[in-house]
């Protein structure tokens, strides 16, 4: 079982930047693909940013493409999603999660979630 801990959301103005983290528990963090996916109110949750094992495969959703940056660091078992130039819109609960086998975009690819972590952009 691996748990997930998201941490650096808060309330920032257009234009700004926040980094979140996700710490996970297990040794293992890197045998798993990483994934960060967000929710607005009244939305569905949808796909952000996604990192391979190795980090050798990375992938964005067209709406954060060249904003946010996804990366991790295996030896502290983290993954961060570097978002700048944020947007009224970005505002949303993001949330990491953790799979294995192929990395990628879609929701069923990843096993483990964290409870989230609020980010706030106002105008």
């Amino acid at each position: 079982q691996v748990q997930l801990v998201e941490s650096g959301g808060g309330l920032v103005q257009a234009g700004g930047s926040l980094r979140l983290s996700c710490a996970a528990s297990e040794r293992t963090f890197s045998m798993y693909n990483m994934g960060w996916f967000r929710q607005a109110p009244g939305k569905e949750r949808e796909f952000v940013a996604a990192i391979s094992w190795s980090g050798s495969s990375k992938y964005y959703a067209n709406y954060v493409k060249g904003r946010f940056t996804i990366s991790r660091d295996n030896a502290k078992n983290t993954v961060y999603l570097q978002m700048n130039s944020l947007k009224p819109e970005d505002t949303a609960v993001y949330y990491c999660a953790a799979g294995g086998g192929y990395s990628g975009t879609e929701e069923w690819r990843y096993t483990y979630w964290g409870q989230g972590t609020q980010v706030t952009v106002s105008p």
